[in-house]
């Protein structure tokens, strides 16, 4: 199993496909599992690097604090030890936090950035609505496979579950696969309630990309939009009726807008 221990942990990793390097983030509670709409697609035209975050997946998963920034530093330590000096940046929903940090504090590495359903956190965050956070938190006592039933309505339109049985049952059971432990979720997720990088990211110069579902019940598109504001080299994009994994129901039109954006700098 391919993994490098980076600040003490061991951080698991894949190397797909040929090119320029493509560092992928994954977000809350996920792995590298949930890549599979993206993987095969952008391995064709990159050196695709997609890891686990500390406490999810198959990486080391210990009992401390985490923190947005301490992703950021793992980031930059596995790049450092798989001797990538300078990448593109995908990241979504908390990777996309994990991105910004990466950006702002380790500059150098970071060629330009794609960033999915997330927010610069903080004052300036428009946050899910209290009774949403309240049945996305409701957890104890809930199977796994509960849990995931239970926020699907986050994941996927009404439409896309309805009429893609298939796929939505595909999706099941990738995420099901290495799935996180309750202690880790809740680290990770402490780490997302206090990231904030509003006031720092007019420090960020390099082009951004900015992707959302403008129906997206957890990280709602208000956000993205004011990414858009604070970020002083970028432009958003958005997908009608997508929701938070948008970039699995309309995974053509992410994949190509994602080629299409880093190609040039390539």
């Amino acid at each position: 199993m391919p993994a490098v221990n980076v600040n003490g942990c061991n951080i698991y990793y894949e190397i797909h496909g040929k090119g320029n390097p493509l560092v992928m983030i994954m977000g809350l509670r996920r792995n590298i599992e949930w890549w599979y709409r993206q993987i095969p697609a952008l391995s064709q035209h990159f050196q695709v690097i997609a890891f686990d975050n500390r406490g999810a997946g198959r990486s080391d998963k210990p009992e401390m604090d985490y923190s947005i920034r301490l992703f950021a530093d793992d980031t930059a330590a596995l790049m450092d030890a798989l001797e990538i000096d300078r990448a593109h940046i995908l990241g979504i929903s908390m990777g996309g936090y994990i991105a910004q940090e990466l950006a702002i504090n380790y500059p150098q590495k970071v060629l330009d950035l794609v960033l999915g359903c997330t927010s610069a956190g903080g004052a300036t965050a428009v946050s899910m609505s209290a009774e949403r956070q309240k049945k996305f938190t409701a957890n104890e006592g809930l199977t796994p496979e509960q849990i995931l039933q239970k926020d699907m309505d986050i994941f996927f339109s009404d439409a896309f579950v309805k009429n893609n049985p298939a796929a939505v049952e595909e999706f099941k059971v990738i995420s099901m696969r290495y799935y996180q432990p309750a202690h880790a979720f809740e680290r990770q997720f402490a780490a997302c309630m206090k990231h904030d990088t509003g006031a720092r990211l007019d420090q960020v110069r390099q082009p951004a990309l900015i992707m959302t579902g403008d129906d997206d019940p957890l990280v709602p598109p208000q956000n993205s939009m004011i990414l858009k504001e604070l970020l002083p080299n970028s432009k958003l994009s958005i997908f009608p009726k997508g929701r938070h994994i948008f970039c699995v129901e309309f995974a053509d039109r992410f994949n190509r807008e994602v080629i299409d954006f880093f190609k040039p700098s390539s």
